[in-house]
């Protein structure tokens, strides 16, 4: 067994304080969320960010994470199969994808990447989330495929750990452009640094999100999770382009 992050000892046994992992698509909305929610409530809580895949296999290791919201539902099924959640959790929101490029770029945004296409010469790397083990990253993988794309972008691909990494890629000027979640390229830190432009839901999977409490889960994790399926945090999430029910 790898050894577990530093942070894995951050939950303490009183209740009044929770491990969450969270998918980094949703650094922005998520934080602002849980910051609301401390201001109402004696709760507190440690708040890491990363690729679902990678948190599903932290779990499966034994990091005493006490709720885990995925990007790919998929992850928390395996680990409810697995024993390792009190259920099978709650779809909290549908998640998009956008083509995002630096401001003053000279690509135009258009759905099916037409502009990205005649400005292929200016681009000399491209970001996506891994797709291995990040949802977003696999919806890029998907929507450049069925563009006819996929082949063209390769050689000049470079991958984020998580979409959030993807993301700085663009955002910083490493990359020319790239594939990001809408959630992301919506948040003012991101927005103030590029544009993007939402792609068609048809290309690709929908981004199902699924949260689940661990067997961990101690009275903080259980409060956090039912404000997440309240109508602050849903207004919340609906602002950063997240569809929810």
């Amino acid at each position: 067994m790898s050894a577990l992050p530093a942070f894995a000892q951050s939950s303490t046994i009183d209740g009044k304080k929770a491990l969450v992992g969270a998918a980094s698509d949703l650094k922005f909305a998520l934080t602002e969320i849980v910051a609301q929610f401390e201001r109402e409530t004696s709760y507190r809580f440690t708040l890491n960010l990363g690729s679902s895949g990678n948190f599903a296999q932290q779990i499966r290791q034994g990091l005493p994470i006490e709720l885990y919201l995925s990007a790919d539902e998929d992850y928390v099924f395996q680990l409810a199969d697995a024993g390792l959640t009190k259920d099978r959790g709650s779809l909290y929101a549908v998640g998009r994808i956008a083509l995002y490029v630096p401001e003053g770029s000279p690509i135009k945004l258009d759905p099916e990447l037409r502009g990205l296409k005649e400005q292929w010469a200016s681009v000399t790397k491209f970001a996506i989330a891994n797709p291995e083990h990040a949802p977003y990253g696999r919806a890029a993988y998907q929507a450049l495929q069925k563009l006819g794309l996929w082949d063209m972008v390769q050689p000049k691909l470079v991958m984020g750990e998580n979409i959030s990494q993807a993301t700085q890629f663009v955002a910083t000027g490493a990359a020319q452009a790239g594939i990001t979640a809408l959630s992301l390229a919506l948040a003012q830190d991101v927005a103030s640094l590029g544009k993007h432009m939402v792609l068609p839901a048809a290309l690709h999977a929908p981004v199902r999100q699924r949260m689940v409490l661990t067997k961990h889960a101690g009275p903080a994790a259980i409060a956090l999770y039912d404000y997440l399926q309240g109508t602050k945090a849903k207004a919340i999430l609906q602002k950063y382009g997240f569809a929810v029910g």
